[in-house]
């Protein structure tokens, strides 16, 4: 097995603990600058001429459009998984648009597409970036029910929030940051924690001295980034998500499988992730107040309401996330041994 993908701490772990090949690869997700896309291209098309894979799984907007290209141009069959829209989407530009282009004329020569919620499929299908590609729907990236075991609620006050992701504006981190602002100015007994990479590589990165400004303002505490999100998981009651938009977010599922509740933002995949009322709660996208609400309402919670969602929660996703679904799909689309 062979990986291309940026170099990072995880590059070590697909050696270590899959077996597999790491080939480091020369791109970055926040660049637009012609030339240093065109090195990204040359690169992936020289490495799968070099390499002649009998089967490519794309992952990302960026690998999904530049190698599905050269797998068509090269004729190795290929799959691309949409595993969210990403800025390309969310944001319109003329750049965007050419990129959207492109991307269903990738689209049309895979063969196979892996979408993890509907409603990203139908935007691709109401723009026209399917073709007759067969198309597959997956409850997110699956999660290791086993290694990601049910750990009851923190017994010990105050009610602690957790938001783990890369540090993007359109992850929602600004809103989360004003929301444990109101919850401190009301003056409530709760805490918010903040995991995950500093300096993404992407236009809406958040900035080291936005986050330094939030823990001077005693608002929120930023714990860095870690390859093992459990213990975190373990020491927190709610999981927070105010995202603009996901395809399956896996630290939601991650934390429902720990019997964590969370709260989402009211847009596709976010949405997806809980079963609203139940497994968690939803706000309104990019609105910290809407955010706030909910976090409110979670803390003035009886300890057994808490508890009941996270049960609920891990419930959920023993019945539909197991990632032996996810695994499935990917060994159907390889040619059979014969």
């Amino acid at each position: 097995m062979l990986c291309i993908s940026p170099l990072d701490d995880y590059s070590a772990r697909l050696v270590n603990e899959l077996g597999a090949q790491h080939i480091a690869l020369p791109l970055e997700g926040k660049s637009i600058g012609p030339l240093r896309e065109l090195r990204s291209l040359v690169f992936i098309h020289r490495s799968l001429r070099r390499l002649a894979p009998a089967y490519v799984f794309n992952f990302t907007v960026k690998m999904n459009i530049y190698g599905g290209l050269v797998c068509a141009l090269r004729g190795i069959p290929f799959a691309n998984n949409i595993s969210g829209l990403g800025t390309a989407f969310i944001h319109d530009s003329w750049l965007f648009r050419r990129v959207r282009q492109v991307y269903g004329l990738v689209n049309r020569r895979a063969q196979r597409l892996f979408f993890q919620n509907e409603e990203d499929l139908a935007v691709f299908r109401n723009a026209g970036l399917l073709g007759d590609t067969p198309v597959t729907l997956l409850p997110g990236s699956g999660v290791d029910l086993q290694r990601f075991a049910f750990s009851p609620l923190p017994e010990a006050p105050p009610v602690t929030f957790l938001m783990i992701a890369r540090l993007l504006g359109d992850k929602g981190v600004r809103e989360y940051a004003e929301a444990a602002g109101l919850l401190k100015a009301r003056g409530m007994p709760a805490r918010c924690w903040l995991l995950g990479q500093l300096g993404a590589s992407n236009r809406t990165a958040i900035t080291r001295e936005e986050v330094e400004q939030w823990q001077k303002a005693g608002v929120l505490d930023y714990l860095g980034e870690t390859d093992d999100v459990r213990p975190f998981i373990a020491q927190a009651h709610v999981l927070v998500l105010p995202s603009y938009r996901e395809g399956m977010p896996r630290t939601v599922l991650e934390a429902a499988a720990m019997g964590r509740p969370a709260i989402v933002t009211d847009v596709p995949g976010c949405r997806h992730a809980i079963e609203p009322e139940v497994t968690g709660w939803l706000c309104e996208v990019r609105s910290a107040q809407s955010l706030a609400q909910q976090m409110i309402r979670v803390v003035a919670m009886d300890v057994e309401e808490r508890q009941k969602a996270g049960n609920a929660a891990r419930q959920r996703m023993e019945a539909q996330f197991s990632e032996d679904v996810v695994v499935k799909a990917y060994l159907d689309c390889l040619p059979r041994q014969s």
